[in-house]
């Protein structure tokens, strides 16, 4: 399929399409450049990152996110960056299980991705991919980061609105996460609320922020029975009513995010097609005292 046929055909929400879009975006990112060239920044899709520290049940609350966003008919799109498997370099998809139900729901598209070592959280062709579900006509994207505690606070750049989803009984998740999750959150939510502890840890997160700049929302919810969604969306709807009505703000965030990200890209991609040779000799002149390990890193990125 042509660039112009298939960037013709993710205008229009074909499946297939975007498909082929987003695994250009991950293992051709010049020819997914020069497609979403062909296709524009819509900029209408409301991105809402979904981050926190492994096993706070994700996965879960984006299943009920897909189906409460569904029964208001907006189209949603799911990408799911998951670890990287140490032997195939692909993602490890266990989580995708709970999600299966919605893969019939026209409606509904969804993509995981391998973060293939991408430090952050998130994968070095997410911000294409969120640009490629937009231009195929989704209202909402959920980006379900890989969950690696502290630093998994890249997808602030990328997203309107970001939830940090805690859970009770992981001992001290909030001394830990104080210095990065704790600073990036739009919505916080403890999830699988029923277990003990709950309520303690609602009032430790509330008294987190007491006498600081901001009071984000803190939401007790459980995913597994459904509880507490509803307040969930309606603090998410409070966040994209004024991105709706075509406030600039939380636009200008994401685009400058997505920038970063893919500058980025485009750096760690050059510096990877750096023979081992080069290395190798500048490693040579470093050992013989004649150059610094910076020098030789600056060299390298040249």
């Amino acid at each position: 399929m042509e660039l112009a046929e298939l960037a013709a055909s993710i205008r229009k929400g074909g499946r297939i399409g975007l498909a082929k879009g987003i695994t250009l975006a991950e293992n051709e990112p010049s020819l997914a450049s020069k497609l979403l060239g062909l296709i524009g920044t819509p900029g209408r899709a409301f991105v809402v990152g979904i981050t926190g520290s492994p096993g706070t049940g994700k996965s879960s609350l984006v299943d009920r996110l897909i189906e409460a966003y569904r029964k208001k008919g907006l189209r949603v799109g799911v990408i799911a960056v998951d670890p990287t498997s140490p032997i195939t370099g692909g993602a490890l998809l266990g989580d995708r299980i709970r999600m299966t139900e919605h893969a019939a729901d026209p409606g509904v598209f969804i993509r995981s991705m391998a973060s293939r070592g991408w430090s952050g959280g998130l994968s070095r062709a997410t911000s294409q991919a969120i640009r490629l579900m937009d231009a195929a006509g989704y209202d909402l994207i959920l980006l379900e980061t890989v969950g690696i505690g502290q630093s998994d606070i890249e997808v602030v750049g990328v997203s309107h609105a970001v939830l940090v989803v805690l859970m009770p009984g992981l001992g001290d998740d909030i001394q830990v996460s104080k210095a990065g999750l704790m600073e990036i959150g739009d919505v916080y939510v403890v999830n699988k609320s029923d277990l003990e502890g709950a309520d303690l840890m609602v009032v430790s997160l509330l008294s987190l922020f007491r006498g600081s700049s901001r009071s984000p929302p803190v939401l007790k919810v459980s995913a597994l029975t459904g509880d507490g969604i509803g307040t969930l969306q309606d603090a998410i709807e409070r966040i994209r009513a004024p991105f709706a009505a075509g406030d600039a703000g939380l636009r200008i965030r994401s685009i400058r995010g997505m920038i970063v990200e893919t500058a980025r890209g485009a750096a760690m991609e050059k510096l990877a097609v750096v023979s081992e040779s080069s290395a190798g000799r500048l490693a040579k002149e470093v050992l013989a005292g004649t150059m610094t390990i910076e020098s030789a890193a600056a060299r390298l990125a040249v």
